[in-house]
């Protein structure tokens, strides 16, 4: 899954932006996931299921439709990225996100430092950031044409396999184009693959040698396994 962060201050304009962006990716045959970062507290509808949210409460929703979960508690997106079945998700805010790239929505220039430059694919809106692309409703088909280009997500695990010392740091070179996403070697780690939905899901090395050397030592009392053999396992719903 692709992931790109809409990032700016109070009215800037960014749920704005995040929904011409989820419509233009879905009219191009894409799945869309969205994440919204708040810091007002999220809206519990006047329901009978409504009435049931409290604090430290998990409360599930169930209709003919669709579903809701509301957890009482506060969790960390890379922890619901494998509930998200999509091909791009868009995150509304989270300026603290440094694994993933963003599109800046400034009021002033002035913004643009504090909202990280560095990891910013583009900019959007009336006040364009310097030294990147800028968009406008005028050309959004060209930024949609740059988030398939260039949108991506690090699994947020800062644990060093690549030789840099936070996600960060590799986020700023793969928007910069100074490395590609095959730098991750929590992703990309040698002989052992894991995803979920779909989803690629990053191991940080000691954790690969854990589930690795695990995996190999139960096969080794099966019939058909030897050591060296390419091995696939598969657990569906």
């Amino acid at each position: 899954m692709k992931a790109v962060s809409i990032i700016g201050y109070k009215k800037s304009g960014k749920t704005t932006l995040t929904r011409k962006l989820a419509d233009a990716l879905e009219a191009r045959g894409k799945t869309v996931s969205i994440a919204k970062f708040t810091h007002t507290g999220l809206t519990k509808p006047d329901t009978d299921t409504g009435s049931f949210i409290q604090k430290n409460r998990t409360v599930i929703g169930l209709g003919q439709d669709e579903c809701t979960i509301h957890w009482g508690e506060q969790k960390m997106l890379p922890d619901l990225l494998p509930l998200a079945q999509a091909d791009y998700l868009l995150v509304e805010g989270g300026k603290s996100l440094s694994w993933l790239p963003r599109i800046l929505l400034l009021r002033d220039q002035q913004e643009q430092e504090a909202l990280d430059r560095k990891l910013a694919i583009g900019s959007f809106g009336d006040v364009p950031a310097s030294d990147m692309p800028h968009f406008s409703d005028a050309n959004l088909k060209e930024l949609v044409d740059l988030i398939e280009e260039k949108s991506f997500t690090l699994p947020a695990l800062d644990c060093g396999a690549c030789g840099e010392p936070t996600c960060e740091v590799i986020a700023q070179k793969i928007v910069a184009g100074k490395a590609t996403m095959k730098a991750c070697k929590s992703i990309n780690a040698s002989g052992l693959s894991i995803s979920v939905n779909g989803s690629p899901v990053g191991v940080n090395p000691f954790v690969e040698k854990i589930i690795r050397g695990s995996i190999e030592g139960m096969l080794t009392s099966l019939k058909g396994y030897a050591p060296g053999s390419e091995v696939k396992i598969t657990i569906s719903k």
